[in-house]
């Protein structure tokens, strides 16, 4: 009786039992091989991004005057090493690598140099550095990672750019906001951008770029502004003669009073070679303080605030996003 039995089970699992087991074994492995040749594509679809048009740029490079025609993203890579420093969080180089991708389209639609499209000098457009001046700026045993870190943030954001109604903004960064962004009427004037309004980020303190200080003694403040307004005439017993008349929307200095000249904190910022426009002034010890917030005009993304929110678990897509309202973020060949 045991023997039938044995044999009887023996036949069940040779006929039902161990088909089934084979035929659900080759379809797990045919899922798991649908799944990995989709994964494959997808990355092989990422390296070969066909960029149908803006696929080169023109260089110009400021110092030689020399003209270069480089991969789109090559320049990207160069451009990200030079203007947003490696150890920031990935999220943040991400969205580093799209705002200096869109940049660069729109500077190429919007032509400022006659045979470029482009240049090196970040007073103009945005900041380049070669992979040879970069590597010297680094430690040695640290230069293949930052590099490999950079480029596999430059490749997850290739073919992409950032929109507003369907065509390149004019994405606008700069190092650090002081908390708060600007709107560009407050910096250059004319009309504003409806995608860069002034928006706050926290935690922006912890960074060196957040806060810094300029003393002058009575004859060197009169002598940098003397280099636009030769007429310059200040009283410095006068508390009245040296002050804040007014401030923008996103508490940066809108207008200030020096004697017998008020004028604008961008003015004041440049002239006195302040790091922003976000400053407030102190008398102390026959010198006269600048206490600023914040790096650079605060229009757009802040690197530093993309690094905040990127370490607060933000992806590059939230933090563009954030410093800019509105837009979308698409394919580069598909406006």
């Amino acid at each position: 009786m045991k023997k039938v039995m044995l044999y009887f089970f023996a036949f069940v699992f040779i006929c039902f039992l161990l088909p089934a087991m084979l035929t659900n074994t080759k379809r797990f492995n045919k899922k798991e091989k649908v799944e990995e040749n989709i994964q494959n594509q997808e990355v092989s679809q990422e390296k070969e991004y066909n960029y149908k048009k803006y696929g080169t740029v023109k260089l110009l490079h400021s110092k030689t005057g020399e003209v270069e025609e480089v991969k789109l993203d090559d320049y990207i890579v160069n451009v990200v090493s030079a203007e947003m420093p490696v150890d920031f969080e990935q999220e943040a180089l991400k969205a580093q690598s799209l705002v200096a991708r869109t940049y660069t389209v729109y500077k190429t639609l919007n032509k400022k140099h006659e045979n470029a499209d482009i240049c090196d000098d970040s007073t103009c457009c945005q900041a380049w550095i070669s992979k040879d001046d970069r590597f010297a700026k680094w430690e040695e045993s640290k230069r293949e990672e930052n590099w490999k870190k950079i480029l596999n943030c430059v490749n997850a954001t290739k073919g992409k750019i950032i929109t507003y109604g369907n065509q390149p903004i004019n994405a606008f960064f700069h190092s650090n906001s002081g908390g708060m962004t600007e709107t560009p009427v407050n910096v250059w004037g004319g009309g504003n951008y409806p995608y860069l309004k002034a928006v706050e980020t926290a935690g922006e303190e912890g960074y060196t770029q957040y806060a810094s200080e300029v003393s002058f003694t009575h004859e060197e403040l009169l002598n940098k502004i003397k280099t636009k307004y030769g007429d310059i005439v200040i009283n410095f017993e006068n508390t009245e003669d040296i002050k804040i008349l007014e401030h923008t929307e996103s508490g940066r200095v809108k207008t200030v009073k020096f004697g017998n000249h008020n004028i604008s904190g961008v003015e004041a910022r440049t002239l006195l070679g302040l790091k922003s426009t976000n400053f407030e002034i102190t008398k102390e010890n026959n010198k006269i303080k600048f206490s600023v917030k914040g790096y650079g005009h605060g229009v757009g993304m802040s690197q530093t605030g993309a690094d905040v929110l990127a370490k607060q678990g933000k992806n590059y897509k939230q933090i563009i996003k954030h410093f800019y309202t509105g837009v979308e973020i698409k394919d580069i060949n598909k406006i």
